[in-house]
Order: C-alpha cells, then sequence, then structure tokens
C-alpha cells in the first residue's frame, strides 16, 4: 500500500545511483506490473549516466520521512547526437497531482538541452489519458504510434516528439493529476 506524501515539503530530485536502483525497483513494479524494467536495464542506463562521455540522465525524486528517505519518483533520458528520448518517467500513487512528474520532466528538459538536443521523443501507453496530457502540457505532439509495443497485452504505444526542448520548459501547475510513462 502507498502512503500518502509526508507534509514535510516536496520531494527533493536528486542524479539516481547504483544504490537506487532496488528501491527504485520497488515502485518500478507497483506502477508497471507487466512490463517492469530490470535491474539489468537500470544498471545499463546508470553506466552511461556518468563522466565526459555521459548520454543519459537519470534523477530520483526522495521524500524525508520521521522513518528515513523514501524514494517517490524516478525519470531517465537517453541522448544520441541531437535527438533525446524519455526512457522513463514514474510517480509513486502517493504524489500524483502534486506537480512531480511535471518537476520530473522538466529536469529531463534540462539536461536534453544540456545534451544540444534539438528534438525530444518518448512513447507512452496509448490508455494513459493522464501522461499524454502532462507531456501535451509541456508542447510534445503525437506523432505516430507502435503496435504492440508493450508487452504482456499487446498494447500500442503512442509516440511523442518535442521539437527545441530549451523553449518548452513550463511552470508545472500544482494539482494537475499525472502519471507517467515507462517506455
Amino acid at each position: 500500500m502507498t502512503e500518502a506524501a509526508d507534509p514535510t515539503g516536496p520531494p527533493a530530485l536528486r542524479e539516481m545511483r547504483w544504490w537506487d536502483i532496488e528501491p527504485v525497483l520497488e515502485l518500478e513494479k507497483e506502477l508497471f506490473p507487466e512490463d517492469a524494467w530490470s535491474r539489468g536495464m537500470f544498471w545499463s542506463d546508470l553506466a552511461h549516466a556518468r563522466g565526459p562521455e555521459a548520454t543519459r540522465r537519470y534523477l530520483v525524486a526522495v521524500e524525508t520521512r520521521s522513518d528515513g528517505e523514501r524514494i517517490v519518483g524516478y525519470a531517465g533520458l537517453a541522448a544520441a547526437g541531437d535527438l533525446a528520448d524519455v526512457q522513463t518517467i514514474a510517480v509513486a500513487p502517493g504524489h500524483w497531482g502534486t506537480g512531480l512528474g511535471g518537476r520530473l520532466l522538466t529536469e529531463l528538459l534540462r539536461a536534453a538541452t544540456a545534451f544540444e538536443c534539438a528534438e525530444v521523443m518518448l512513447e507512452c501507453r496509448i490508455d494513459n489519458v493522464r501522461a499524454q496530457k502532462l507531456y501535451e502540457r509541456f508542447g510534445f505532439e503525437a506523432i505516430g504510434f507502435r503496435r504492440g509495443y508493450y508487452q504482456p497485452g499487446n498494447v500500442d504505444a503512442l509516440v511523442m516528439r518535442l521539437t527545441d526542448p530549451s523553449t518548452s520548459v513550463p511552470t508545472p501547475v500544482q494539482g494537475t493529476q499525472e502519471t507517467e510513462n515507462n517506455g
């Protein structure tokens, strides 16, 4: 069962590190039980997230509670040339509607700008309307479908694109309902 957010303030965003993989996997399995990423997928992407040749940016949202820290969200971006791809965004249900998904996406778009990417792409489950609304608020536009992209279940993905991420970072709207993509 997911607990409600602690009233001590919004979760802090920081770089995801290897020791975050286990708690991220727990949240991943809770949110995406049928198509959760594996431990190896996270390890592989984190291996490309540090140093001068980095091509990835991964973040976690950490809530400080009386019993310690808890990861309540995470996000990742991969860059290649002038194209970036949102790999994943996830927010614990107790934090939906708080603007946390928008904060994570904002940081990914800042990373895409730092990587000098002209476009950002993502895939979103066709049935995840709340996530689509979040992405549209940031200027993403639907450009196509990937049939049967999410397995099992053979669920289609909506492919979305954002041109010029450097000019597409709005101030996230507080209280907006949002769920995020895992793609």
